[in-house]
This record gives C-alpha cells, structure tokens and sequence, in this order.
C-alpha cells in the first residue's frame, strides 16, 4: 500500500510538472506550449499568460544569440528548463530601381510615419485571453509566388537597409485574401506610409497577424472574424514595387517568421 501510494504521489507529481513544446527553438521561431491549466509560466522572467487548457505562447526573436529560460510552477513546484535556441542563415535581398522616396523617405512624412508605428505598436500590445494562436493556421491566398522571405537582409538600390520580416506573396491585384486563424480586428487602415492598406488581428497572449499592401479591405476594428473568411483583396498599395501580400507574425513587439505557423 505504501508502495502504491508512494508512486501514485510521484505519478501525480509528474503530470503537474509536465509541459509541451510545439515548434523549432530557432531563431524567429513561434513556440506553442502545453502545461497544467493551474500551472505559473514564466520565459526569460517574463509572465507568461497560461490558457484555461493550458496553452501558452511565445516567440524568439531573429537575431537571437542566448538561451532560452522557461520557469513552470505549479503547486508550490518549479520546474526549470533551458533551450538552446539555433542560429539561422538569412538570404541577401537585393531590390534595384527604387524611386529615392521609397528607400530613404523626405523629412515631409516623418510625423505620418511616427503616427502610423505608434498604431501598430498598440496594436501588437494587446493581451487577450483568446488562445487561438493553438490551432492550425492557413495560407493567406491560394495561388501565390513567394518573392521575400523572413530574416532576409534587404539592400534596397545598393545600399543595406532593416532586414525584412515577413513572408511575401505574390499574386494578381484584387486577388481575394484570407484569415490565416480566427481572431479580432485590433486594427484597420486603408493608407499607411510603408504598408499602405494594413490590417492586424490579435489571435490571442500577444500572438497578431498583420497584413500589408491591402487593395481593399472589408473588416473593422473590433470586428471578428473566421479562419478562411475573405478580409479584403491583395494590392500594392503603400511602399510597395508590384502587388503582393506581406504577412508579419508578432509575439507583442518581438518580430516572427510567419512559415513557423504556416508549416
């Protein structure tokens, strides 16, 4: 008896304890989590919201160099566990035959793009209790080329700029596209300097998708939407060379490769 009791107590304390991890611990990596519904999660010291299943989200920046810390406490146990997280190589991107306007902007439309980084930036703040971001996202449109692809540093008429961050689709203008996940519009806008006809949607623990160089878009702030349902069609509004559609995936203000959601 004592025993059974002895290995009962070790069995249980072991399915506390436990935790999942679904993704590559590599850099501009989406990692989904799975722990005790009751469980306390933190990741390099930071609050990590825990689902009423018992999901959790967090990503890993592009140029990431040290591990990763996850803390897991759950009845008055921690667990520690320490990730390696891998060092990626990123392509060359060279874009040529810009106007100048497009690769270095006039002093003009500073306070413009000042106004339109502090709307994405709340955007991508939100914290909701949603936990979509745990299921199967899709593509975006359904015939498409990839022209650009995450982490790639881009040298715009000779001269090295900010790596991209997202994932490019290229396709015909007025080309339907769709939610990759369910989730909330957190924003909606038709002209924004760089990303022209923009939309974010918050999937939930900080998890958003945004799109950019939108033609048409036909949801609003606060509205929400199905994974699959038509959000708007693709353009090339913005600053845009040809029409496509740019996918950003963000955890908060850290910037992930999209293809972690997608494949």
């Amino acid at each position: 008896m004592r025993i059974f009791l002895i290995l009962f107590f070790i069995l249980k304390f072991q399915h506390l304890s436990a935790v999942e991890f679904l993704g590559k611990f590599e850099q501009g990596a989406f990692i989904l989590g799975k722990t005790n519904p009751s469980s306390k999660v933190k990741v390099d010291n930071r609050n990590i919201r825990v689902s009423k299943d018992g999901y959790f989200a967090f990503g890993l920046d592009r140029d990431r160099k040290n591990n990763v810390l996850i803390i897991i406490k759950t009845d008055g146990k921690t667990k520690k566990i320490e990730k390696k997280v891998l060092k990626r190589e990123y392509k060359i991107q060279r874009i040529d035959g810009l106007p100048p306007k497009q690769v270095t902007p006039p002093p003009e439309v500073y306070e413009r793009i000042k106004k339109d980084n502090v709307l994405i930036g709340k955007a991508r703040s939100i914290d909701t209790a949603y936990d979509f971001f745990k299921n199967n996202f899709i593509y975006p449109i359904d015939k498409y080329i990839i022209t650009g692809v995450y982490g790639s540093q881009r040298i715009l008429n000779g001269k090295p700029r900010r790596p991209h961050y997202g994932i490019d689709f290229h396709a015909p203008e007025g080309t339907p596209v769709k939610a990759m996940m369910d989730g909330e519009v957190s924003l909606s806008e038709k002209d924004m300097y760089f990303t022209g006809g923009t939309i974010i949607f918050d999937h939930g623990h900080g998890i958003s998708t945004l799109y950019m160089h939108m033609k048409d878009i036909n949801v609003k702030v606060g509205q929400k939407v199905k994974k699959g349902q038509i959000v708007g069609t693709l353009g090339q509004s913005g600053r845009a060379t040809g029409p496509h559609l740019d996918i950003r995936l963000n955890w908060f203000d850290v910037k992930l490769d999209p293809a972690s959601i997608l494949n």
